[in-house]
């Protein structure tokens, strides 16, 4: 029997395999969701699809998110990161990588860790909205405008509430998995 997915991951293996690992999954721990901090940063105004498909060059250009080291990177490496044809070559959303890299070790100084600080808006538990159909599904929520919100005061950048939305659902903050999805068993 084939598995019953959400509409959106049928284009290919990639797009499937990223649906059934990772999207919706609860995420703890700060390496993995400020990953996805940065990913989704880059999506902005560009499809998913397009960062998943570059997302081993971006690990591999950005010293696999280590946010410490690029938290000090010089402007020779922004440089090489510019002339690297496998990630998005967009110097404002480069640059707000290390702004956010900066940002977010400042954010796990005050809280403990970037977990506690981004879980802390919702309790720490994920919302389950239990769509029916990707309809349902909003592209933002009060909470992402609060989240968006406070980082934008806290120096990040590229992250708008649609980002902010986007982030929380792929890193389970939000389980958005429509009722009949296999993931849901």
């Amino acid at each position: 029997m084939e598995k019953i997915r959400c509409g959106w991951c049928e284009k290919d293996d990639l797009y499937r395999k990223y649906h059934d690992e990772e999207w919706g999954k609860p995420v703890y721990d700060d390496e993995t969701i400020f990953e996805f901090l940065i990913l989704e940063s880059f999506q902005a105004g560009l499809s998913w699809y397009t960062i998943l498909s570059k997302r081993e060059n971006f690990r591999k250009a950005f010293d696999h998110f280590d946010y410490r080291k690029m938290a000090v990177y010089s402007d020779i490496k922004i440089e090489e990161l510019m002339n690297n044809a496998g990630i998005i070559r967009n110097k404002l959303k480069i640059l707000a990588a290390i702004t956010n890299a900066q940002k977010f070790m400042e954010v796990q100084a005050e809280f403990g860790s970037f977990s506690q600080y981004i879980w802390g808006f919702i309790g720490g538990k994920p919302i389950d909205n239990r769509p029916k159909a990707l309809s349902e599904v909003p592209a933002t929520t009060e909470v992402s405008d609060a989240i968006s919100k406070d980082l934008k005061k806290r120096g990040f950048k590229f992250v708008g509430s649609t980002v902010v939305y986007a982030h929380m659902q792929a890193t389970g903050m939000i389980n958005d998995h429509i009722e009949t999805c296999f993931t849901r068993e």
